[in-house]
């Protein structure tokens, strides 16, 4: 057996070997990701703003951080004795069986219909002591006193719920538990669905599916190592993002790969050298396209806001993860399991593939034969459709945050109509101890505060409640913080929930300003750097961010006209722009490496880029409706800042998919030409042919002779 022929039988056994003990080491660590994920208040915060501050302060304060809850009792037709004795009695249990900061107080509304007591306990601020699991423990404790007499309660007419910002915290807690297996199995499900499909075989879908989860219990495995190492923060937000860049990313990469190695598989008559070229044909473009999205994704680490920051690099490990598979583990299984795997489609040495006229065939020549209409068009339909941004939502409130209305959300609902001049929501003023007695009568004074009064005191610091007169995350609301923070001397800082909500969307709006330009210069820079143009790259980059406003316009459309989301979520502008560009742009880079390829071989630009959308628009189609997929399963969950980047992103990239590829990009190729290389040496027509086809060539030859 000569060198060659021991490589190709023993090299993906070792491949294949190896990803064994990955997997079986990775398994043991990537169940834990949950337990070590956060969903604090800090974790979503700015890095620098005043509640983000405040809330640090507030877990060094004496007895820790505080849990505020509100218990509401509300009956439309006025609270009776009764309804009076069941809330003396419930509060007087929970003040038993909790160590709460204060003895409970109620405060009855005006028009006699609704009796809130805010309550709050402390958390312990002790090593070893789970924050989070304390907070919902007590949260869950007191919601079962309140229901523990369903004879005398909302059966009755009275109503009781638990609301405040605990309630409020414990609720999204809740729902993100049910994110990470929901999310899994929908898109596990939806992916399979998709292959079955694309691929018309009862066996090579399970393989793509199979090297995906790999990719996905590795990535699980690499970031649960970041956090016991580094003390990586991980939200499930972050989480939930970066599985479905795993099976959506690491999807796509597959499609390209295994529709070259069919290619090769009938021009080459062993896998292993088939699977060799086809490595050399579509690996720079697989390469550069998880480039663009890792560097993009990478990018989010200069944002200030925590949220944004800490999902680039765990979101881009995932990528990573899902490269590193799909081009070694997914290579290595196909070679081992020969041309069987593509029953009953099996691609034959020597034969010829169908030659129909595929329906991309026919829009590219289309696009081709009124180039200048069909890109006037297609800018115009786009350009019309980022209009829709004008009707854009405000701020999604923290109340809004949810596809169905929870407790606290009721009960937060009941409180804003009872007490109509006051909020029930307080806002937290931290001042230096020495300093808090003139903090507090400046509070008093500023206008819009409807009441103040010192709290807790500790660590040089002193916590000060104020309620507002207007409702929470107001307007007016809003006013009365600003005022408070242009009052108060720089030494003091402003937070709690309605501040986050101000600070979150004043540091969205900063970042967007320093982020944008770096993934746009990133992106610039990787496609420069593979397809050696300019103009190229510039086109890609243009198209993508068209579509991105076009998606936002989308949104615009269908976020609170149909589907009734009372706002957006402060993020959704960024991160939607970092996935639309990175990912948007991995389909140009499909496109346009094949264009270059066939350029290489001395086609003319118009027919290079034809035979480049022939040859890979059912790719790129499979692909763009894999990755919209699983995007959307995000549109399923719960949670209205997930529902509306799931979908963006997938409008997105379906827009990109269906127009701008296969229209918009083919037909500025058509009208530029070979100034489309520019200053590159395809800009000019070539002398010879390039060294690079004349190696695959001659690989090709080689593997046929035996030579």
């Amino acid at each position: 057996m000569g060198p060659e022929n021991k490589r190709r039988r023993l090299l993906p056994w070792a491949v294949v070997g190896l990803w064994v003990i990955v997997i079986a080491v990775a398994a043991m660590f990537a169940g834990k990701l949950t337990d070590v994920q956060r969903d604090e208040a800090v974790d979503y915060l700015p890095a620098s703003a005043d509640s983000t501050h405040v809330e640090k302060v507030r877990q060094e304060l004496p007895g820790g951080e505080t849990t505020d809850l509100i218990v509401v009792y509300h009956r439309d037709g006025g609270l009776t004795a009764g309804d009076r004795a069941v809330a003396d009695g419930q509060l007087a249990r929970i003040a038993s069986e909790q160590k709460l900061t204060a003895p409970p107080r109620g405060i009855p509304s005006e028009d006699g219909t609704t009796l809130m007591y805010p309550i709050a306990s402390a958390v312990p601020d002790r090593p070893g002591v789970d924050r989070e699991a304390v907070q919902i423990a007590f949260v869950e404790d007191v919601r079962a006193v309140t229901t523990a007499d369903s004879g005398t309660g909302g059966g009755s007419g009275l109503d009781i719920e638990v609301g405040g910002a605990g309630a409020l915290q414990s609720d999204m807690e809740a729902v993100f538990e049910s994110i990470d297996g929901t999310l899994m199995i929908a898109t596990v499900l939806v992916v399979a669905v998709l292959l079955i499909f694309t691929y018309r075989s009862p066996f090579l879908w399970i393989v793509p599916l199979f090297v995906v989860g790999a990719a996905a219990v590795s990535s699980m495995a690499v970031v649960y190592g970041l956090v016991q190492g580094f003390d990586t923060v991980v939200s499930s937000q972050s989480s939930a993002i970066m599985t479905v860049l795993v099976f959506g990313a690491g999807t796509d990469y597959a499609l390209l790969l295994v529709a070259r190695y069919r290619e090769e598989l009938r021009r080459v008559p062993h896998p292993y050298d088939a699977m060799r070229i086809a490595l050399r044909g579509c690996g720079p473009a697989v390469l550069a396209s998880s480039g663009t999205v890792a560097a993009g994704l990478l990018c989010l680490l200069a944002a200030d806001l925590n949220s944004s920051s800490g999902m680039g690099p765990i979101a881009a490990i995932g990528v990573v993860c899902a490269l590193v598979a799909m081009l070694t583990l997914l290579p290595a299984v196909l070679v081992l399991l020969g041309r069987r795997v593509f029953w009953p489609l099996i691609p034959v040495h020597g034969s010829e593939g169908k030659q129909r006229r595929s329906f991309f065939a026919a829009m590219g020549t289309s696009a081709a034969r009124r180039p200048v209409a069909v890109l006037a068009t297609g800018v115009v339909a786009l350009g019309a459709l980022a209009l829709g941004v004008l009707n854009l939502p405000g701020t999604l409130k923290q109340e809004d945050s949810f596809i169905d209305r929870p407790e606290s959300v009721v009960a937060m609902a009941h409180l804003a109509a009872a007490y109509p001049e006051q909020s029930a929501q307080p806002i937290s003023i931290m001042a230096p101890t020495g300093t808090a007695d003139a903090a507090l009568e400046t509070a008093r004074s500023v206008s819009g505060v409807a009441d103040a009064e010192r709290g807790r005191s500790g660590g040089g610091w002193t916590e000060i409640t104020v309620f507002a007169k207007d409702a929470p995350e107001s307007a007016g609301e809003t006013a009365t913080i600003e005022r408070l923070r242009s009052t108060l001397d720089d030494e003091t800082y402003v937070g709690g929930p309605s501040a986050q909500q101000i600070d979150l969307a004043d540091t969205n709006a900063r970042d967007r300003m320093y982020v944008i330009p770096l993934v746009i210069i990133a992106v610039l820079l990787i496609l420069v750097a593979l397809l050696r143009s300019l103009v190229a790259p510039l086109m890609l980059v243009f198209a993508v961010v068209v579509v991105w406003g076009a998606a936002m316009g989308i949104g615009g459309l269908v976020f609170e006209p149909l589907l009734g989301f009372g706002g957006m979520d402060p993020g959704l502008a960024l991160l939607s722009f970092v996935f639309l560009v990175a990912l948007g742009v991995d389909y140009g880079i499909f496109l346009m490496h094949r264009m270059r390829e066939e350029a290489l071989k001395g086609a003319e630009p118009e027919a290079a880029a034809l035979t480049a959308l022939r040859t890979t628009g059912g790719v790129i189609a499979s692909a763009g409706v894999v990755l919209a997929a699983t995007f959307g399963v995000l549109a399923s969950l719960p949670l209205v800042m997930l529902a509306e980047m799931g979908i963006l992103v997938a409008v997105g990239v379906l827009l990109d998919t269906f127009l701008v590829r296969t229209y918009l990009v083919t037909s500025a190729s058509v009208l530029l030409g070979r100034k489309v290389w520019w200053p590159g040496a395809l800009s000019k027509p070539p002398a010879a042919p390039f060294p690079d086809e004349e190696r695959d060539d001659r690989d090709r030859e080689s593997v046929t002779t035996g030579a």
